[in-house]
């Protein structure tokens, strides 16, 4: 690539590509960089909580305050996750019916 191609003044892209802005950077809730924020009421709920984070590998910061209620969403969340849906996959025209004719998709219910 060539200096002409970009259209501008030069100076400025090279001191955005030197700035080291990572825009494609992934910061993943539950690691080091971005722990869980938990809230639990007992020190036996505490337990459980921990060994469920050391199960799953995550970090999180629990506090103990038997005042508030108790607030663990974000970890359900990260165990909970949706599964993507998927569909079955429809017969092409040639192929045989499933609904087991014996004849072409095509022919029977296409």
């Amino acid at each position: 690539m060539s200096k002409l191609f970009f259209k501008g003044r030069i100076d400025t892209r090279q001191n955005h590509v030197m700035s080291g802005y990572n825009v494609n950077r992934e910061v993943k809730v539950g690691s080091a960089e971005l722990p869980l924020s938990l809230s639990v009421q007992t020190e036996a709920r505490h337990a459980e909580v921990l060994e469920i984070l050391n199960e799953n590998k995550l970090v999180a910061e629990i506090k103990i305050d038997s005042t508030q209620d108790e607030n663990i969403v974000e970890l359900e969340t990260i165990l909970n996750k949706p599964k993507p849906t998927t569909f079955e996959k429809t017969p092409n025209r040639n192929d045989p019916c499933s609904c087991g004719s014996g004849k072409k998709y095509k022919k029977c219910c296409g």
